[in-house]
């Protein structure tokens, strides 16, 4: 069995999820630098990586994340479970401000970002059609019922570009299509963890109504702000009793997410690029 590794990619104002003789360490990635250093430490004695998706102080966009160096590193330290902790918009009344929506899927309608590890010189098709892990799912489940956090099991969560949020025209279009959260971050970054067979689960925390909501008006980032800051102190102890109850072998993933690259690599092994194989030595170095 697999020793399980806990990794946290906190999103906006989730930055100090309080760990066991934490310490910073800077990792190096062959995909160029990650947003921040990652701290490193352990919670009821399972170890936990956490990475702040945005660098401490919220210095990244969305776009200019470097989602591949990301995920990368997190490999390198061997994380196999990672929960994705982000603010998002909500396109249903019951979804309201102060919810966490624990996803099930992803539309990306990103368009600025590097989106796989594998290119020319090393083709691989990973299938991400169920792009969250349901046991890791699971668990962040039962630790929002055990701390009495509202919640919702199961949603589509749209990556929309960014920085500007949505116009109306394109709220209610969402809408209508039957989307249930909107957020920046949460795509390619799924598609990475899964070519990376980490298993991959998000908590979105809904802030807003994005901009359909007739009584709520315009995305008002004050009013994220203050709801944001009300959800940080639920996202920790979340994380917290997440990695509490957390088993300390690593289980394996029934849809096979700790196994996504068994049979997706086609480049002939005579084909592939010496160079890029080096820079994926911990993603793929499994098949490799």
């Amino acid at each position: 069995m697999t020793k399980a590794v806990l990794g946290i990619i906190g999103g906006s104002g989730v930055y100090d999820i309080e760990l066991e003789n934490a310490r910073w360490e800077k990792v190096e990635s062959p995909w160029g630098e990650p947003s921040d250093e990652l701290r490193v430490g352990e919670i009821g004695g399972l170890p936990v990586v956490f990475l702040p998706r945005h660098g401490r102080g919220h210095r990244i966009s969305p776009s200019g994340i470097n989602y591949r160096a990301n995920i990368d590193v997190l490999k390198r330290k061997g994380v196999t479970d990672l929960i994705s902790v982000s603010a998002c918009g909500s396109f249903r009344e019951e979804l309201s401000p102060g919810t966490f929506v624990i996803v099930d899927q992803f539309v990306d309608l990103t368009f600025a970002r590097e989106k796989s590890f594998f290119g020319e010189g090393c083709v691989a098709h990973v299938t991400v059609d169920k792009p969250v892990s349901p046991l890791l799912a699971d668990k962040a489940e039962a630790a929002a019922k055990a701390e009495g956090i509202s919640h919702h099991r199961g949603g589509t969560y749209l990556t929309m570009e960014g920085p500007q949020f949505s116009t109306l025209a394109e709220s209610h279009h969402y809408r209508a299509m039957g989307y249930d959260v909107i957020g920046m971050t949460n795509m390619p970054e799924a598609k990475l963890a899964r070519e990376a067979e980490i298993c991959y689960a998000t908590v979105a925390m809904v802030t807003d109504y994005d901009s359909w909501h007739p009584d709520h008006g315009s995305v008002d980032i004050q009013a994220i702000l203050k709801v944001m800051g009300e959800n940080t102190a639920n996202a920790k102890q979340l994380i917290t009793r997440l990695a509490k109850d957390f088993p300390k072998e690593h289980e394996p993933c029934p849809i096979g997410s700790d196994r996504a690259l068994e049979y997706a690599i086609i480049t002939a092994p005579d084909a592939r690029d010496p160079e890029l194989l080096k820079k994926l030595d911990a993603v793929a170095g499994r098949v490799l």
